[in-house]
Parts: structure tokens; sequence; C-alpha cells
């Protein structure tokens, strides 16, 4: 049953299992999760864990669905990242991290974060990562760092020596 309100939604998600399940859906859609180290299909699910574990010998990683994807590396549960995915797909106006941060109960900021990413995942219409496993991402000139004239004469000799 999909949800058709957002306090469905709440209820749907509340369970990490059912979460779980929802994303390996999406990234696995054969039902066969794949080793993102080794791309590997023979393994086994870590219940108590909830993530897999290859069987392959040289490899042996353990991974969960998180792994790749756009809430790697975030400590927000599954079950605010579905909801919040929830709420930005069903609404056909659109919506803001204010309102994500009320009816959640997260931050602004990181309301904020978790729709940047949401937005990049429905923009390339995958989960993945941006660039993807070994993917080129192409980004413009910038120079990082303070004025010249503020820095350390030994620091701005240095930079202004090396050629270009």
């Amino acid at each position: 049953m999909k949800p058709k309100t957002l306090q469905q939604a709440i209820k749907h998600f509340s369970d990490e299992q059912t979460c779980i399940d929802e994303i390996a859906k999406l990234r696995w859609p054969d039902g066969k999760p794949v080793c993102p180290k080794c791309a590997g299909r023979e393994h086994y699910y870590l219940a108590t864990q909830s993530r897999w574990k290859c069987k392959n010998g040289k490899c042996a990683k353990q991974f969960s669905v998180k792994v790749g994807t756009i809430f790697e590396d975030s400590p927000i549960g599954l079950d605010k990242w579905l909801c919040a995915m929830w709420m930005l797909g069903s609404c056909k106006n659109g919506v803001s991290s204010y309102e994500i941060h009320r009816s959640i109960g997260v931050t602004q900021k990181t309301a904020w974060f978790m729709m940047h990413r949401i937005r990049l995942a429905m923009q390339n219409g995958s989960i993945e990562k941006f660039g993807g496993p070994g993917g080129e991402v192409e980004v413009d000139e910038t120079f990082i760092g303070g004025k010249l004239k503020n820095m350390h004469s030994r620091k701005r000799n240095k930079i202004v020596r090396e050629p270009a």
C-alpha cells in the first residue's frame, strides 16, 4: 500500500525494515543486492545489523542500502529521508526546507541539506551518488583561500613561484 497522506507516509515509513525494503527496491529492481565493492551477487543478510555481507572470499565486505546513494554518510534515519522524499514528490507546488523541518522534526539546516540531495536524485532519475561510482564530475575553476597580501611571506612566495 502506497501512502496517500503525510500521516500515512509517516506511519508507513516508521518501520526501519519497510524503509530498507523500499530503498532496496529502488536500488536493485531485480531483487538481488549487488556488493558495491566487488559487484558480487553472492551474499547473505545480517538481520541484526540490517545489512548484507558479501560471500566473496577476497571481498567479504558488509554493505547496507545506504552505500553509494544520496543517503550515504548521513546520520539522518531512512524514516525521515523517505518522508521528505514523499513530501517533495507529492506536493505539486513544491515544498520548502522550512516545511520539511516542521513536518518531520529535523532542523531547517538538515532539511535544506536533504532537499538538495533529494532534488539531485530527482534530476538524475536515480538515488545513486552524484557522478556515480568512478564517474566524472566536472566543476568550474575556483580559488580557495585568502588574498595573497594577507598570506605569510613563505606561503605567498611558494604560490607566486609555482608555474600555473
